[in-house]
């Protein structure tokens, strides 16, 4: 007989960033969090991989060439409405109509527990990868 969480799927975050670094870096601290990571590099492969993925959170750049994350972000809320999106940006002062279309946001320069507080609070049952991480 199965115990606990074996059972359930860990949550499943993507990632959109045109800077490849910054997205190793989330990709990495999240999956140490003990969630699954799927990443992409502009709005467009973020989309179709929203569209097709059973996404549970998005972590979503704001500054990137052709789509910037409004843009996105209106999209993936068109789809599917409830999905949470966390917008990172550089900039401090985004427009109303900007930090609307998501439920938080967080700054490029913040730290990982920035980032994996602010994930826990879109995600509330969270996996149980974040009792490994205050292991390591």
């Amino acid at each position: 007989m199965a115990t606990g969480n074996q059972s359930v799927p860990k949550p499943l975050i993507l990632c959109i960033d045109d800077e490849e670094l910054g997205l190793q870096i989330r990709g990495t601290v999240l999956e140490r969090a003990g969630y699954r990571v799927i990443t992409a590099m502009d709005g467009d492969s973020g989309l179709s991989l929203f569209a097709s993925e059973p996404v549970d959170a998005v972590i979503l750049d704001y500054f990137m060439p052709s789509m910037n994350g409004a843009e996105v972000a209106t999209e993936m809320r068109r789809l599917r409405p409830k999905v949470p999106i966390i917008l990172l940006s550089a900039y401090l002062n985004l427009p109303p109509e900007v930090t609307g279309l998501v439920n938080m946001t967080i700054l490029k320069g913040d730290g990982p527990d920035v980032l994996l507080a602010k994930v826990r609070q879109v995600l509330p049952a969270g996996p149980e990868g974040a009792e490994m991480e205050a292991l390591a």
